[in-house]
């Protein structure tokens, strides 16, 4: 791991319930667990969330859960991150800008995993679908927002990482790989705003309850794990003012 890595400060009981008031917060993959408990916890936190996905049902689904525990509304807007293209980051941008009026933060939740494969067997076509989808777009995405970032009195970019020293052993093929790049991206994006009001950010979660643990740790019994909420409870602290403590580092969640 190449960037510096920070911890949650001692005695943290969680976000305030106006940590991100009246900021707009962009949740890439909030489909998955870690997404969908992101956009949970911004909108506790007092944001207004845009939920982006390529799964419009669940994308509606997670609307009605939010609405159902009197969160602030949402804001839907599908997006396949495997067939998008640089115009459709671009009109997301766009209409982001006419219909909030700007952007605070955005959380890189989404992620492909094919499963475990030795590099020998590897489908082409996988390799490719997990590098664009983990690394490709978060940068296309990124670069289309960074205008409205570069806006906010106040900003912060989130990559979702997972452990090196997992995912850089046997059979981790394209998504090791790309976690490994993802890291790098972020790490020449701090450097080329280290000042100024775009913070960014990588997070390590701990192992947690979501459908990718379960595809890669098949002999394990996922349910005895904790559900993403405290890891998008830190996603929530890092979009936040207290989060320009970790700017530019790695908050590792893991067990010290």
């Amino acid at each position: 791991m190449s960037l510096p890595t920070q911890r949650l400060p001692a005695g943290w009981a969680g976000p305030a319930a106006d940590a991100l008031a009246g900021r707009v917060v962009l949740v890439a993959g909030a489909c998955g667990g870690l997404g969908a408990a992101t956009a949970r916890a911004a909108a506790r936190a007092g944001a207004t969330v845009v939920v982006c996905g390529k799964r419009k049902r669940q994308l509606e689904q997670l609307y009605d859960a939010m609405l159902a525990e009197d969160l602030p509304e949402p804001v839907i807007h599908p997006l396949d991150l495997e067939a998008a293209t640089p115009r459709d980051y671009e009109a997301l941008a766009d209409g982001l800008q006419r219909d909030l009026g700007r952007l605070d933060g955005i959380v890189h939740a989404a992620a492909s995993f094919a499963g475990l494969t030795p590099l020998s067997m590897h489908k082409p076509d996988a390799w490719l679908r997990t590098l664009h989808v983990n690394v490709s777009a978060p940068f296309a995405l990124t670069q289309a927002c960074l205008p409205l970032l570069a806006a906010a009195p106040d900003s912060a970019v989130v990559f979702v990482l997972d452990d090196p020293a997992r995912v850089s052993r046997a059979h981790w093929g394209a998504y090791g790989v790309s976690k490994a790049a993802l890291e790098r991206f972020a790490e020449i994006l701090h450097e080329e705003h280290d000042e100024g009001a775009l913070r960014v950010h990588a997070l390590l979660p701990a192992p947690m309850r979501t459908a990718l643990r379960r595809m890669a740790y098949f002999g394990e019994d996922t349910m005895q794990l904790p559900v993403p909420d405290a890891t998008a409870a830190a996603a929530v602290w890092l979009l936040g003012a207290q989060g320009a403590a970790a700017r530019g580092a790695v908050l590792d969640l893991r067990a010290a």
